[in-house]
């Protein structure tokens, strides 16, 4: 049970940081959100194969943490190489090869 209220929890920080972050035209709507539930769920389950108590608040603080910082890096990084690859591809079709 306390698995699916992490991954819930990785999947509205996800949506913060979709709605929260410029550049959220660059990508799908659900993945970001779907970043964040992904990683709050393995973050989870790895920290409690490693032994940690799920009724312990650090397994909830890494987990939740580590979904918010990889939500806000997916973000920004596919923004980012999506702009740069819709300017190169925007220059290329728009190159005429005429000189003037």
């Amino acid at each position: 049970m306390e698995l699916m209220f992490v991954a819930l929890g990785g999947a509205l920080l996800g949506l913060v940081a979709r709605y929260a972050l410029p550049r959220r035209l660059t990508h799908g709507s659900v993945l970001v959100p779907a970043v964040g539930t992904g990683v709050a769920a393995l973050v989870w389950v790895v920290l409690t194969w490693l032994g940690w108590a799920w009724d312990g608040g650090w397994i909830w603080w890494v987990s939740l943490i580590g979904a918010g910082a990889a939500a806000v890096l997916v973000d920004i990084l596919v923004g980012k190489r999506r702009e740069t690859a819709d300017l190169a591809m925007l220059h290329s079709i728009t190159k005429t090869g005429r000189t003037a």
